[in-house]
């Protein structure tokens, strides 16, 4: 099951048709996908499910009708354990960013900590899930496909948030205070921390 983020709420694609009755199920087959991502936009739907026996068949038609942005982001660890988070248009996010050409995916995660958060020194320790949502740009919307990278840096100075990029405030924050944060997060950051949770307990 892919879970895609429209305005932060859920449309799940998925090749399984559930019993639950508070969410809308959707078939692939007779669906106008750009009305439904409008619908959901504007809060006429809080959640619904986009069903189609092959789940990848789904994510290929709604790629096909939405462009497409790829992305690249950085779960940063210091040498105290403490997570990297930025505070960017109200709510705390993690450092990322779009592509540039010729570029490797995880040389985009590494850039795009570095620009936005002035933290340098990093490694990739391991490859964590993408995460996908719907945003509208000069009235199109577009899909983001966020491809995420657990690293450790060795920085030890005091980060910088970008300021062109409207990053507010860079922080590191302690596992326990952690929780906290992600209560004015987004869905798709609660996501991969509970991702991480599996592979660090302590978080």
């Amino acid at each position: 099951m892919y879970k895609v983020f429209v305005n932060d709420k859920p449309l799940f694609l998925t090749n399984k048709i559930s019993k639950e009755t508070d969410f809308q199920i959707f078939l692939l087959e007779s669906v106008d996908i750009k009305q439904l991502i409008v619908q959901i936009y504007q809060n006429k739907i809080h959640q619904a499910s986009l069903y189609h026996p092959d789940e990848k068949e789904i994510m290929k038609t709604l790629k096909a009708k939405i462009p497409v942005n790829k992305a690249g982001g950085g779960l940063v660890y210091n040498k105290k354990g403490e997570v990297l988070f930025i505070f960017r248009n109200g709510k705390w996010d993690l450092p990322k960013g779009g592509t540039e050409k010729g570029e490797s995916i995880e040389g985009t995660a590494m850039r795009e900590v570095e620009e936005e958060t002035g933290v340098n020194l990093l490694r990739i320790t391991n490859k964590l899930q993408k995460t996908y949502h719907v945003f509208k740009r000069n009235g199109v919307f577009k899909l983001k496909i966020t491809h995420w990278f657990e690293m450790q840096s060795d920085f030890e100075g005091i980060p910088q948030g970008q300021l062109d990029e409207g990053i507010e405030k860079v922080a590191w924050f302690k596992p326990e205070d952690i929780p906290e944060a992600l209560k004015n997060s987004y869905e798709n950051i609660k996501l991969l921390f509970e991702e991480e949770k599996s592979l660090h307990p302590k978080i």
